[in-house]
């Protein structure tokens, strides 16, 4: 998943939790705006089942200063990355 919008919060939580049901190895890169919504802890509990969720570190410092990231902060390389890897890119 690219998460880069602030809205994307319940969709993200949801598609995760269904994706560890279904025993599907998923990640998750959040960058501009999307950063927001690592903010909410029913989506940092569901990105425990992911293989690897990185925030953009610039997106982290424009929007969320000073808070603790919960997860890997990276760079728009590590979302190059991610997508290298999946068969499928959702964008949120």
């Amino acid at each position: 998943m690219i998460v880069s919008k602030a809205e994307a919060g319940p969709a993200v939580g949801a598609l995760g939790r269904a994706c560890a049901r279904a025993q599907i190895s998923w990640a998750a890169f959040f960058t501009n705006k999307g950063v927001e919504v690592l903010g909410d802890g029913e989506v940092v509990r569901a990105l425990a089942t992911a293989r690897r969720a990185v925030a953009c570190q610039e997106s982290w410092a424009e929007w969320m200063a000073d808070a603790e990231c919960p997860v890997e902060r990276g760079s728009q390389t590590s979302n190059s990355e991610l997508v290298g890897v999946a068969d499928r890119v959702v964008s949120l």
